[in-house]
């Protein structure tokens, strides 16, 4: 049999490599290793960072809701939440911040139901 050496597909790999490279600054987007390493570091933090914005938005939730709940005349946002689960509203938080900030007179209302 024929001896393959697979030029067709490494020069394709790193074809690859350095298109998702383009933008980069420096060596990072024209050496293949480096580009590569750049590749795999980017790809770590973005995975990590989609982890961290979901805390980030909770916690952006969670203030503008205390903020909300304070002018509502309740004590502070983790008993709201303690009464808002005992009287079985199906609200998330996400849903809740939103009312707070768009549509406060709603907002109000509800927290007048949770008691």
């Amino acid at each position: 049999m024929a001896r393959i050496k697979g030029g067709l597909q490494a020069n394709k790999r790193r074809k690859n490599i350095l298109e998702r490279a383009k933008g980069y600054r420096g060596v990072r987007s024209k050496k293949i290793n480096f580009a590569h390493e750049a590749l795999m570091r980017a790809g770590r933090y973005a995975f990590a960072h989609r982890r961290d914005k979901k805390t980030a938005f909770r916690q952006l939730w969670i203030v503008r809701l205390n903020a909300a709940v304070r002018e509502n005349g309740h004590a502070s946002y983790s008993s709201f939440i303690s009464k808002l689960n005992k009287s079985g509203f199906a609200l998330d938080r996400k849903v809740l911040a939103q009312f707070a900030s768009e549509r406060p007179k709603v907002f109000a209302r509800i927290a007048k139901q949770v008691v």
